[in-house]
Parts: C-alpha cells; structure tokens; sequence
C-alpha cells in the first residue's frame, strides 16, 4: 500500500515468556515510537492498515541489552537440580519478577511477592548455561508487567559444570624464526564449554616427542608468542580449554619447522 493511503500503525509489545503479561497494544500515526523496556527479551510486532484493512506483520526482535551498570546483584547456588537466588534490592517494591531460561526461545517467569529476598528455582539441567534475570515492579498484574517493570540484575549460571567438549578452533602458526613463532586461535564457542571457561593451557612438542610444560592463559585470550624454540626442529602446538571441572580435548596445530636463517611468514592452519 502506497504511503500516502495509510492511516496508521498497530505496534504490539509482546513479552517473552508472554505466559503472564498480554501484549501491550499501541496505534500511531508516526513511524516512531520510543519504548521503555526491561531487559526482558521483547519482540515488536508493525503493521500497517487503511480503509481496506491491516497489512502483514514486520516482526523485530529486541536485542539483548547491555548488562553492565545495574543496580542490584543477584547471587546464585545450587541444590541438587534446584537454584537457591538471593539478592539485595536497592528498595522494596510490591513484588519481584524473574526470568529464567537457556535463551529466548526457553524462558520461564515468576512474579515473588516475598520481601525476604531469596527465592528457589526448580528443573534446572546440568551443563547448561542458564540466564536469571531479576526485575522490580510496583504493579504485579498479569497483563500490566511490561510496562512497570525494571531490571534489578542479571547474572548466569551452571547448575552442574562440565569440561570443554571440544578444543580452540582455527589453531595457526605464524611469523616463524629460528627460536620463536606466533600461536593464535579462535575462542571455544559458550555452547562446546559446558561450564564457565577459565582460560587455554598451551603446550608444544617437539620431534623428539618432548613435551615443554604447560602454559595456563586467560580465556579472554586468542594468541600466545612460543619462545626459547630450537632451529632447524619440527613443532606442533596443543591447547585445550578448562573450566572449574577440569580440562578439555587439546586442538592440535598442524607441525611447523623452525628454520636455520630467518624467518617463515606464514605457516600452516588446521
């Protein structure tokens, strides 16, 4: 439908989980609208409609927001297949709204009206991570959440760690001289650490099969420089990831050789 013939615009706010809260329903003129949301997950919902009817839906889903800056802290322990949640709210509102799930597609909802600051979450599965997210709202209606709510705090959880079930990807060699060479290597994605990741230990072997001890690196790093290499050898680099249960499998790199003169550019990828 040409512009010029459009009389307005449905916007509809929809919650997720929306087993509780109904979508908020809004009409304009304006192609803008400015929303005030938690950082519960919301889609919106536009369409179009003039005197012939309603166009179809243009669906946008709100991306997460920022975490940082919240007020409140929430801490998490478990028991058994069960979370002990406690937090310290900034102020006492009527009640507490939280959310809990693996993602968006898998959250659940609770509105706590206890002031004791503590509340039990049940189901959850071992080596998931999982979401919790606490808000705060003077009006605890189903149907009326959405547009009272605000994020308290944001925190994730294991209930069970597990170990990495897989290695760092992409393991390449670079910038080769007679005693060093540059390591790097893209990060194990959150779903293959079954756990929170503490960081790569690094290791390298050389023909002889001797091992050198391990070098334990922070997991928000990608590239290590091997030093005190020999010349004219023959290497091959191993890192694995850890979590609080212990180490995964090692990506292995493909062997790269040290020259006798200068330097090797470019080596090898796996």
């Amino acid at each position: 439908t040409q512009s010029k013939h459009i009389l307005g615009y449905y916007v509809k706010v929809e919650r997720t989980p929306n087993n509780c809260d109904s979508p908020n329903l809004i009409f304009l003129k304006d192609r803008k609208v400015l929303l005030n949301l938690s950082l519960a997950y919301y889609s919106v919902n536009i369409s179009a409609y003039n005197k012939a009817g309603e166009s179809p839906q243009a669906i946008y889903v709100v991306p997460d927001f920022s975490e940082t800056d919240l007020p409140g802290q929430i801490y998490v322990k478990h028991q058994g297949t069960n979370a002990v949640v406690t937090w310290t709210p900034e102020y006492s509102p009527k009640c507490f709204v939280v959310d809990w799930g693996t993602g968006k597609e898998d959250m659940r909802m609770k509105i706590v009206t206890t002031a004791t600051g503590n509340f039990t979450l049940d189901n959850f599965q071992p080596y998931k991570l999982y979401k919790i997210m606490l808000h705060a709202s003077d009006v605890c209606q189903c149907g009326s959440l959405s547009r009272h709510e605000k994020t308290l705090g944001v925190t994730h959880f294991y209930s069970v760690e597990g170990v990495p079930r897989t290695g760092p990807a992409n393991v390449t060699v670079l910038s080769i001289t007679k005693h060093s060479a540059l390591v790097k290597w893209t990060q194990i994605p959150a779903e293959d650490c079954l756990g929170f990741l503490q960081g790569y230990r690094i290791s390298y072997t050389d023909s002889s099969g001797k091992k050198s001890l391990a070098v334990t690196l922070n997991s928000s790093t990608t590239s290590y420089h091997l030093t005190t290499l020999k010349e004219k050898n023959i290497y091959r680099v191993q890192i694995s990831g850890f979590t609080n249960a212990g180490e995964g499998p090692p990506a292995l790199s493909q062997p790269f050789s040290t020259p006798k003169y200068g330097t090797v550019k470019v080596r090898c990828m796996c």
